[in-house]
């Protein structure tokens, strides 16, 4: 029976779903989901993301949304992966906080109550715990037990499964955060940065009934280059001279050091140029290379100055309270009151 959207009514939960190729998932994900979202008896919104899929699942998608209206179709041009999906779902949908999920059913629609709870008790991210995990292989799930644990370590955030899927945001806050590649995973690091609650709960794994997974052994590798990437970003994105510089001052100092040690030789007679002579090109390297790295520090530096200058409107907190709402709209008419969450 279809399903009524009243467009007056605020949206309280949006569900993201990206689907690449899941057509025989659709229907079974899809009643699965209004049984659920039913029965918290508030308003809600189905987003499910076509990654460009081959196997007709576009047609079944506008069928579905013809038919429902709270079901919203967002059709990628081309292959983009899941982070590219992601994004565009967030930037879809409505609700006042957002449920990622994937669409192979492995992800128990009836799990969603354990998120809404939690992101009704005030938390700003809810990650699914997969405790016990059945798919792939062991060398898999080792591996992703070792990666997890080395995020946890290195970011400080205490969650023990990055990589899941299923995750429930407040809408405000997956807004303001860039994605690409295969940064989804790593939103948990962006928000704790932030100063964001984040808290978990345990989730059912169920294994595939149908389709093919996409996910293998090489989709992991890429994981390890993205985890280096956001390290950077959380803790150099507004002081890269510290990285830069310090790494050009270790590089310039030890070639500074070697051409020291053998200009003392060369004084003292010793034909370093024919003895020394790999080791002389060395430090030359390692003297231009550090000179190169600190203006391509200051050079950030300036970058990200000038960054901050032309955004300085989005501030670190928030300000609540009539009386300075007014008086900003007399001294800046027009500007928002925008801020980041946490």
């Amino acid at each position: 029976m279809p399903g009524r959207s009243n467009a007056s009514e605020p949206v309280r939960y949006s569900i993201v779903v990206p689907l690449f190729n899941e057509k025989e998932n659709i229907l079974p994900l899809y009643h699965a989901l209004l049984e659920t979202l039913g029965a918290l008896g508030t308003s809600f919104e189905l987003v499910l993301v076509d990654d460009d899929s081959k196997d007709g699942s576009d047609a079944l998608l506008r069928e579905l949304a013809l038919r429902d209206g709270r079901v919203t179709i967002v059709s990628l041009r081309k292959n983009s992966g899941k982070s590219a999906a992601l994004c565009a779902g967030f930037d879809v949908a409505l609700g006042d906080f957002i449920i990622t999920m994937d669409g192979d059913l492995q992800h128990d629609p009836a799990d969603i109550p354990r998120f809404t709870q939690k992101l009704e008790e005030g938390f700003d991210i809810v990650c699914g715990w997969r405790q016990r995990r059945t798919e792939g292989s062991a060398i898999g799930r080792f591996l992703g037990r070792i990666a997890n644990w080395t995020i946890a370590k290195l970011s400080g955030v205490p969650i023990h499964d990055f990589g899941g899927g299923f995750k429930a945001y407040r809408r405000d806050l997956v807004a303001q955060t860039p994605l690409y590649g295969e940064l989804q995973r790593f939103i948990p690091l962006f928000a704790f940065q932030r100063g964001c609650t984040i808290c978990e709960v345990p989730l059912s794994v169920r294994n595939r009934e149908r389709g093919a997974s996409k996910y293998g052994f090489s989709s992991k590798v890429p994981f390890l280059f993205d985890l280096l990437t956001v390290r950077f970003l959380l803790k150099y994105l507004s002081r890269p001279m510290h990285f830069f510089g310090t790494a050009g001052l270790i590089a310039g100092l030890s070639g500074g050091a070697i051409a020291v040690g053998l200009l003392f030789r060369l004084v003292s007679g010793v034909p370093v140029f024919r003895e020394h002579g790999p080791l002389l090109i060395f430090a030359a390297v390692l003297i231009v290379c550090g000179v190169q790295l600190f203006a391509l520090g200051l050079v950030a530096e300036m970058l990200v100055r000038h960054f901050h200058e032309r955004n300085h409107a989005g501030s670190l907190y928030n300000v609540i309270g009539g009386r300075h709402s007014e008086h900003e709209d007399r001294q800046h008419p027009g500007k928002e009151h925008s801020s980041l969450p946490g």
